[in-house]
């Protein structure tokens, strides 16, 4: 007896709906293991990671270049402690003496704060030198003096500038800035000319053509009349206790006084030495007589103990520079004055080296 077989349809699938196995994939990346999977993830990661780094990096650079052009501009704004800053770069223009003035900014920033941030470029070993804001600055260091708060006082905000800055250009723009002010007078103006030729850093000796650099924005007159007071300054400079409160008629009438009559400025001098208690009236009053604004001063007395020869008088000043190791010296001799500015410390030199050097030069003079 014969089996009878079985017979099973079997359908085969159309070409356009091929089916697979479980867990198989229909393309090349699903039939990828775990760890083809893992690498390409990584590679992913990789270089988005890397696109992230770039852009990262360009906002950085970007972000410093701001910062350089704002440092440059003084626009980067910090708390600086008031001991971290030097004040030796710029010679002021304010004349060394009591500020009458300094107590009403000082109230003022005590009641309402500073309104407008000194500025300072970075030096050496984490300190600073103030370019512009001496009575800003003064007037925290007094608030810190009479509170004893460093909390409150004893940081200032400060433009921070980058160094690079000419020299010229600084004190041009200290000038320029207080210019505007009432109180600055020719006295203070002649006396920063004065001083910026006696700077060892600065290219000139002559303190008249130093008015052609730093008054620039100054009229031609008023340039004219800060010349007449170098004369006055350079002559009575070192007696005088209130320059600053010379009126302009007095010290343009003085300064010629100085000139045309020979010992006006011995016998002006022998008056005020050794008066310390005088005031601002007492001063005025002398400079009045002898520029002839006041009671009359004879000839005897203008002339003073050691008369002046009738010879036409002597230069006011001779200036001239020495080459040094340290850099050039800038020498100024003047009637009873010798002064020498060189970039260097001279109080870290040893006191009997130097009283001999000084000695030595003097007895070359003889």
């Amino acid at each position: 007896m014969s089996r009878k077989r079985r017979v099973f349809d079997i359908e085969i699938p159309d070409d356009d709906s091929e089916t697979f196995p479980a867990g198989k994939a229909g393309d090349q990346d699903q039939r990828r293991g775990p760890m083809a999977s893992a690498i390409a993830e990584t590679v992913e990661s990789t270089r988005d990671r890397a696109r992230l780094e770039a852009e990262i990096r360009a906002e950085n650079d970007a972000l410093a270049q701001e910062h350089v052009r704002l440092k440059r501009a003084g626009l980067i704004t910090d708390m600086v402690p008031l001991d971290a800053i030097d004040t030796n770069k710029l010679i002021r223009d304010r004349a060394p003496g009591a500020d009458y003035e300094l107590s009403e900014l000082v109230d003022s920033i005590r009641e309402i704060g500073l309104s407008n941030p000194i500025r300072v470029e970075p030096a050496a070993d984490g300190r600073y030198e103030l370019i512009q804001g001496w009575r800003r600055l003064s007037a925290y260091r007094q608030l810190l003096e009479e509170t004893g708060d460093a909390e409150a006082w004893g940081r200032i905000p400060a433009g921070i500038a980058a160094r690079g800055d000419e020299l010229e250009r600084l004190y041009r723009r200290m000038v320029d800035e207080n210019m505007v002010r009432k109180d600055i007078s020719f006295a203070e103006m002649a006396q920063l000319a004065v001083h910026y030729a006696m700077d060892p850093m600065t290219p000139e000796n002559d303190p008249e053509k130093a008015v052609a650099i730093l008054f620039r924005s100054a009229g031609y007159q008023k340039r004219s009349y800060i010349r007449n007071f170098i004369r006055l300054v350079e002559a009575l400079g070192e007696v005088l206790l209130y320059p600053q409160d010379i009126p302009r008629a007095l010290g343009l009438m003085l300064s010629q006084r100085l000139d045309e009559v020979p010992g006006t400025a011995a016998a002006i001098k022998a008056e005020l030495k050794d008066w310390d208690t005088r005031s601002v009236k007492d001063e005025l009053e002398v400079l009045r007589r002898y520029a002839g604004q006041g009671g009359d001063v004879t000839e005897g007395e203008v002339q003073g103990p050691a008369p002046a020869p009738a010879t036409p008088a002597a230069k006011a000043k001779t200036t001239f520079q020495i080459a040094r190791p340290q850099g050039s010296a800038k020498c100024t001799a003047a009637n009873g004055r010798l002064e020498i500015r060189l970039p260097r410390d001279f109080s870290a030199i040893d006191r009997r080296r130097l009283e001999a050097a000084v000695a030595s030069m003097l007895d070359q003079l003889e």
